[in-house]
């Protein structure tokens, strides 16, 4: 009978055993956002100035919604100043940026706005509920939401200058 348990409690092993090795083995960066080609989640939330912003106050106009933190080194690092050059490049077209700092504390993500000359609104997500509606499960990760608040695409990790102008050109 004993033997009976340890083989059942075996069999059950092997298959979490499997899907563990499959979940290590997959790139994350390759997994496909289920929120692509969705209405994007709608987002309220002060900014590091004291302004707020809405995702229905932008209805009409594309957004470049980035997480990001302080301690997200180097690749927020790598990734800020091609946001500001985004954003001075397409704020004229309409284009809004807004940054959300996530699991980080104000005094450090203030102090990034500041190191980067970031001049977009940014701001803390302090109850995460922000990083929740859109699956964030690390960072940095950029959505890229169309003027009718549709999800055009998601980019996970830093991204450049190529992708950036790539990304806001399709949504123009």
């Amino acid at each position: 009978m004993a033997t009976w348990k340890k083989l059942i409690l075996l069999l059950s092993i092997i298959p979490l055993l499997l899907l563990l090795a499959y979940g290590f083995k997959t790139n994350p960066r390759e997994v496909p956002s289920p929120l692509v080609g969705r209405q994007a989640p709608p987002f309220a939330f002060s900014m590091f100035d004291g302004t707020s912003h809405s995702l229905e106050q932008l209805r009409g106009k594309p957004v470049v919604l980035n997480f990001w933190a302080s301690w997200c080194f180097p690749a927020c690092y790598e990734e800020a100043p091609h946001l500001e050059a985004a954003w001075q490049t397409y704020r004229d077209r309409g284009v809004v940026f807004i940054g959300v700092d996530i699991q980080d504390r104000d005094t450090d993500g203030k102090a990034f706005v500041e190191r980067f000359k970031l001049s977009f609104p940014n701001g803390p997500d302090p109850q995460g509920k922000v990083s929740i509606d859109y699956g964030v499960y690390g960072v940095p990760e950029t959505f890229f939401i169309g003027r009718d608040g549709t999800i055009h695409y998601k980019h996970v990790g830093a991204l450049d200058e190529s992708v950036l102008k790539k990304k806001i050109e399709e949504m123009l």
